[in-house]
């Protein structure tokens, strides 16, 4: 797997558009997830996608190795950043109206294989884990969706998001402690989604 996808970078470097449109099926699940989470919008976080692909298909001759899932995160996070401060710029509604109006996910995205009803307690449960990383701020919110939904390591977070390993360390800590409040330490969640969210 991880030497299919060095080659794929490797001929997308050298401009195969097939190869570069296989790292987008990859990858284009995992960069809406995070860009729905930091944004709240179903409709900015696939607008965000894809300039995420865009940009990653414009610079990824930059790309020197390492971690290609922190390299494509970290366009990602900039770019939902760079339209959370626009969004903060000329805002058009408010967070509770933003939280009332919550859509799902569009269809492309979803689980075509799962049941009604285990599609409809994931979404549930989804919401309420949306509407708790809503209340976060922005770096702390980004941290948590990183490690806890991503499941990134703490290196990969910093090399995501360009925070020294403390940083990443004290958000993450934040972020958890925040959550642990609402979520009443995983008491809302069903077994199989339980995450404890300790120290570490």
């Amino acid at each position: 797997m991880a030497n299919d996808e060095a080659q794929l970078i490797t001929d997308s470097q050298r401009g195969d558009v097939r190869a570069f449109n296989l790292l987008v099926e990859r990858y284009q699940v995992r960069i809406y997830n995070l860009s729905y989470r930091m944004l709240n919008d179903a409709d900015a976080a696939a607008d965000v996608t894809q300039d995420v692909f865009l940009s990653a298909y414009r610079n990824i001759k930059r790309y020197r190795g390492g971690s290609f899932t922190a390299w494509i995160l970290r366009i990602a996070t900039n770019a939902c950043y760079d339209y959370l401060r626009a969004r903060q710029r000329r805002p058009t509604s408010s967070i509770d109206a933003l939280l009332d109006d919550e859509e799902p996910p569009p269809r492309q995205f979803e689980d075509q294989s799962e049941s009604p009803v285990d599609r409809s307690l994931r979404n549930e449960l989804a919401g309420e884990i949306q509407r708790c990383l809503a209340a976060l701020d922005e770096d702390q919110r980004i941290a948590v969706v990183l490690s806890d939904i991503q499941g990134l390591s703490y290196d990969e977070i910093s090399a995501a998001t360009g925070w020294p390993l403390g940083t990443v360390k004290s958000r993450l800590s934040r972020g958890r402690a925040q959550l642990r409040a609402v979520l009443r330490q995983g008491e809302l969640l069903p077994a199989r989604y339980r995450q404890e969210y300790g120290d570490q």
